[in-house]
């Protein structure tokens, strides 16, 4: 799945336009390297994203097949670190 995709889907960004935006500015990194939006995740992937004054990551648990319900959203992913 693209990465823009995954953020709308996953609710960490409300919308792809936005997640498109936040990839395009460089402040959202998959392993460590700067990502496009249409970056294939997979299983395990590290997604770091830079907030105005903060920086969080998340490791991606499950990739799932198209849109998914609100209370399955954060089952997708993991936070590993909020600074």
């Amino acid at each position: 799945m693209r990465l823009d995709k995954f953020l709308k889907v996953s609710r960490l960004i409300k919308r792809r336009t936005v997640a498109n935006d936040v990839c395009d500015s460089a402040r959202v990194f998959v392993n460590n390297n700067p990502a496009k939006p249409a970056k294939q995740l997979k299983i395990g992937d590290i997604i770091s994203i830079e907030y105005k004054n903060m920086l969080k990551s998340f490791r991606v648990l499950n990739i799932p097949e198209g849109n998914v319900p609100v209370n399955i959203a954060s089952s997708l992913y993991e936070e590993i670190s909020g600074i």
